[in-house]
């Protein structure tokens, strides 16, 4: 989910005195993807590197002075310190397209834009880096993307999702929702006392509740990972009623896509793993605020 969620999380670890005081600052954004290859790293002083390949593969520089990257296919996105959301399509090396101002968080999901501005408004585009933009909605906290689904959560704590095209309406999903996050044919929310729901199928499935004492929710294909607030990162793979696996500890974030977990510590060291639950981690980069996959 990102957004409530990494933010969250750094609060409360920081304050149990797992985090550094580097992270506080992180911006929330979407850190999950969709079996990408491609792992973005935000360090500690506002430099954005991506790197494309196997884990091993070599870090290119692609932004300074960011507050958040986000990843999807053969785009990225960067939101810079002085709101302005820029993204790229192609290689790492393509050119920046500016493509709004004013912005607080920004989304990206195949060929979809969207920005969450900072007086409240969501906006989303489809196709080219120079489409249009549809605005979606008013007084919304977090903006979330997946393939023709877009979900936001407002103000007043309600998390709304709708299917389709931009113009599609809105299916009120849950009440009392901090977060919300999509992926596939799948909905979660993290709701205000801690408990993580997900539903699998059409906007009106019936919700399944996943876990307590959750921080961060995370959805990938048949995969979810919840980050508890003891700093505790889980991960189930298949149906929404599988067994969780403990994948780390002291850990301020985490991210999935495909076969891939990524988790961030306290420390600043970024570490990712590929294949089954129980892969050996590789460590990626330290001096990390935040961990992204395509």
């Amino acid at each position: 989910m990102k957004r409530k969620k990494l933010a969250a999380a750094v609060a409360a670890l920081a304050l149990a005195g797992l985090a550094g005081t580097t992270q506080a600052g992180a911006v929330p954004n979407t850190v999950s993807g969709d079996g990408g290859n491609r792992i973005g790293t935000l360090r500690v002083n506002g430099d954005a590197f991506v790197k494309e390949g196997g884990l091993s593969a070599t870090w290119v520089k692609e932004s300074g002075d960011v507050k958040q990257i986000t990843l999807s296919g053969n785009r990225i996105g960067v939101l810079t310190g002085d709101g302005v959301a820029w993204v790229k399509e192609g290689g790492l090396s393509a050119t920046w397209v500016k493509e709004a101002t004013d912005v607080k968080q920004i989304a990206l999901s195949g060929n979809r834009i969207g920005v969450l501005k900072d007086n409240g408004e969501a906006h989303v585009k489809e196709g080219g880096l120079s489409a249009t933009w549809v605005k979606e909605s008013d007084k919304v906290k977090e903006l979330e993307l997946s393939g023709n689904r877009i979900g936001v959560v407002t103000g007043d704590g309600v998390a709304w999702v709708k299917e389709g095209g931009l113009s599609a309406s809105w299916v009120r999903e849950s009440d009392n929702a901090i977060g919300i996050e999509l992926a596939g044919n799948r909905i979660g929310v993290l709701a205000g006392n801690g408990v993580a729901w997900v539903k699998e199928g059409g906007l009106s499935a019936s919700w399944v509740r996943e876990a307590d004492d959750v921080i961060q929710l995370e959805l990938s294909g048949n995969r979810i990972g919840i980050l508890k607030d003891n700093g505790e990162a889980h991960v189930k793979e298949g149906g929404l009623s599988a067994s969780w696996v403990h994948e780390y500890n002291q850990a301020i974030q985490i991210a999935l896509s495909g076969n891939r977990i990524g988790v961030l510590k306290g420390d600043g060291d970024a570490r990712v793993k590929e294949g089954g639950l129980s892969a050996t981690w590789v460590l990626e980069a330290d001096n990390v605020t935040e961990l992204a996959l395509s």
